[in-house]
């Protein structure tokens, strides 16, 4: 008698996670995790990251007896500065205005939670953005069509975002939306669910 395979679980409310995650063709549910995403005192980015995708997949695999949780968190990082969501127009604005013309690294923290074992896998995967030179107008524009306040840097990848960028650097594209499937494949595949 064999055991049912885990639930796969994404811990995100996230609908560009989960859009991406369909990408695989794999059964999943979606939970929110509610934790608390302040960054502690003199963290650096990846490791913040990694805190968070962790912290979100065990928050959520306490609800799940027999699960693979993925956790996932990202932030944009300016100088060594964390741009986050701004939130508000004003906000988007100013990260707009900085990343003209600049390299913008963003780092998504990774987890894989098995609720069965306790054991969780993490990894942090970088993604470099070198930004074009914008204009005011350029930017307000871009604000206006996409209003992409709930994205870290500002921007959304998948949308008309692609066109503040002049070059992309990383190992897998899917990073900057916020859920890297190449390295999501290979942890699932180390935990026996093969995604082929």
């Amino acid at each position: 008698m064999s055991l049912a395979p885990p639930t796969l679980v994404l811990a995100s409310s996230s609908p560009y996670r989960a859009a991406l995650l369909e990408r695989l063709g794999l059964p999943f549910e979606t939970c929110a995790p509610h934790i608390d995403e302040t960054p502690l005192p003199q963290e650096q980015p990846e490791e913040l990251v990694a805190r968070l995708a962790e912290a979100k997949a065990r928050a959520v695999g306490a609800e799940f007896p027999h699960a693979l949780v993925i956790g996932s968190d990202q932030v944009a990082v300016l100088d060594r500065y964390i741009l986050g969501k701004p939130g508000t127009h004003e906000r988007a604005l100013q990260q707009l205005r900085a990343a003209s013309g600049r390299e913008v690294i963003f780092y998504t923290g990774l987890c894989l939670f098995n609720t069965t074992t306790g054991e969780a896998k993490t990894t942090v995967e970088p993604f470099r953005v070198q930004f074009r030179p914008l204009t005011e107008k350029q930017i307000e524009h871009y604000l206006q069509r996409e209003r992409p306040y709930q994205c870290a840097g500002s921007f959304q990848s998948e949308g008309l975002g692609i066109a503040l960028f002049k070059r992309l650097q990383g190992d897998d594209p899917n990073t900057l939306i916020g859920l890297p499937l190449i390295r999501l494949t290979e942890l699932l595949e180390q935990e026996s669910y093969p995604v082929l």
